[in-house]
């Protein structure tokens, strides 16, 4: 009996350290040898990803595409935006144990190459049309390099994680503490001020997500399916006038390809507020769809988004008439 208890205790400390060490989501394994609850929740952290249903070209024979924005405000779609994950003024990232907001998710994913970046828009013309849903503009390191290493592609990724704070109004000093002067090419005398800080956007900086997916009847197994395409963290584009700072629109960061994101989205929980012992992956969430979003464009002739031609409550109902043509065709594939 002792012997068996002996074997159990060690099967156990071992799992629990290996658990610990698990590349995936967070585990209420703080540290070796403590377990924050019940038992080591290992099932969500260390989840084979399911493959989708393969689809061949001959039975593809309707699909739509719809981007769709989810509005975080919404209360169904709290568990996106929550936990919100700080950064400390020495740069540290703090992070909830049991759980990851979406965002802080992406972000680490993003700094440790598993994740890649598409750019909203052409880097080569920033003044362009915001075409990076197309997936377009890959921003990638140099070969064989990372963030850590391309410093390079790490200047570059201050402009889609963060953004640039205010310039301080105190300039700096020489030895003697004299504020230090430059000459500009006008003759003009100024002087030289501190580089800008970076500000790491944070959970609570993104207010949406928009998706591009792809609605389609497979005729082989006779169902309507979806598949999202590509995904955008939204965050408010503001500017500073007198010392305060107004709201301008949204801003998409960057665009991510879906397939890819759901290696890292399997292996990561979502909270359930109904039960705490059946909470799901990021992955099972969009699979499943439990979020409610918004419309604002389908595929069309001039290619144009719903708010070029409907604003306010029109452009509320515009965006219901495309799910609900999709509901309608689905409901009379089998009405006889």
């Amino acid at each position: 009996m002792k012997k068996s208890i002996l074997i159990t205790m060690v099967l156990t400390s071992s799992l629990m350290s290996a658990v610990a060490q698990i590349n995936g989501g967070p585990v209420n394994v703080p540290v070796d040898g403590v377990v924050d609850g019940v038992y080591v929740k290992e099932h969500i952290p260390t989840k084979r990803l399911i493959p989708y249903e393969y689809v061949r070209e001959a039975d593809y024979i309707w699909s739509n595409r719809v981007w769709s924005y989810i509005d975080l405000r919404e209360k169904i779609n709290l568990p996106l935006y929550y936990p919100l994950d700080e950064i400390t003024m020495t740069g540290d990232w703090i992070r909830n144990n049991s759980r990851w907001s979406l965002w802080t998710i992406i972000r680490n994913h993003v700094i440790t190459g598993d994740l890649r970046v598409f750019s909203a828009y052409n880097p080569n013309n920033v003044f362009g049309e915001k075409d990076g849903d197309q997936l377009k503009y890959p921003v990638d390191p140099e070969l064989g390099l990372n963030f850590k290493t391309d410093s390079v592609f790490r200047e570059k990724m201050v402009f889609y994680l963060g953004k640039l704070g205010p310039q301080s109004d105190i300039p700096l000093t020489d030895e003697f503490g004299d504020p230090i002067e430059i000459t500009l090419p006008d003759g003009s005398i100024t002087f030289k001020y501190p580089p800008q800080d970076t500000l790491w956007y944070t959970s609570k900086d993104i207010v949406q997500y928009r998706l591009k997916t792809d609605w389609f009847f497979d005729k082989e197994r006779s169902v309507l399916d979806q598949r999202i395409i590509a995904i955008a963290p939204v965050a408010y584009e503001t500017e500073e006038s007198n010392g305060v700072t107004s709201i301008k629109g949204y801003k998409e960061l960057f665009w991510l390809y879906y397939p890819q994101c759901r290696y890292v989205f399997n292996n990561y929980y979502v909270y359930n507020d109904k039960n705490d012992a059946q909470w799901m992956s990021f992955d099972d969430l969009f699979w499943k769809r439990r979020f409610t979003e918004v419309a604002y464009k389908e595929s069309n002739t001039y290619d144009r988004t719903i708010e070029t031609y409907a604003t306010g409550m029109d452009a509320l109902l515009e965006s219901e008439r495309v799910k609900d043509e999709i509901r309608t065709l689905e409901h009379d594939m089998w009405h006889f």
